[in-house]
């Protein structure tokens, strides 16, 4: 479950970045709002399970209080899910 959770994670922050870069600009620069619309969607279902699944795994691997709440203000800043995954879900961090 860990490695899927790393999956999210760097899905998660691809999608976040994705929102804010491309398709934000495109919705209110030049008026396209679909590409938003839908990648919204995708972050939205990814910010989710990000979400479950580091609560699931927090009490799992029980994890710090310090740890638990550093992934999941993660899940709110950009490029941070990128940085929780480097930092504390690789293979030598877990271990």
């Amino acid at each position: 479950m860990l490695s899927f959770f790393r999956v999210i994670a760097v899905l998660e922050g691809i999608s976040y970045l994705a929102l804010f870069a491309i398709t934000m600009p495109l919705k209110y620069l030049a008026d396209l709002p679909m590409p938003n619309k839908y990648v919204g969607y995708a972050h939205g279902v990814l910010f989710i399970t990000y979400v479950i699944l580091a609560v699931v795994l927090w009490m799992e691997q029980k994890w710090s209080i310090k740890k638990g709440i550093i992934i999941l203000i993660a899940s709110l800043l950009p490029f941070a899910t990128f940085y929780v995954e480097k930092k504390y879900l690789n293979d030598a961090a877990v271990a």
